[in-house]
């Protein structure tokens, strides 16, 4: 959506599709995310663990829910709002 790739560019002062060298533990992150998002009451403690194993705390873990939380809430208020995608983005569906 266009007001997340603005939001960071002002953030960072960096271009939102370039996606620079990350720790490990993105992958544990983006799966649990992806999970969390399409099958949220598919998620069990056990989906902790991947987390905990990449070195993710409690806190950490908690931080990482509110984000997906956070970003799945605003994406869909926009979505049923009609705020379109940056352009280079596409369309969500038709």
């Amino acid at each position: 959506m266009e007001h997340h790739g603005a939001a960071l560019r002002s953030i960072t002062g960096e271009d939102p599709t370039v996606v620079p060298d990350r720790a490990a533990d993105l992958d544990a992150i983006l799966v649990f995310a992806e999970k969390l998002t399409l099958r949220p009451w598919d998620m069990r403690e056990s989906d902790l663990v991947p987390l905990r194993e990449a070195g993710l705390d409690d806190r950490a873990i908690l931080e990482v829910v509110e984000i997906v939380a956070y970003f799945n809430l605003i994406n869909r208020m926009a979505a049923g709002l009609g705020v379109s995608l940056e352009p280079e983005r596409g369309r969500i569906a038709d």
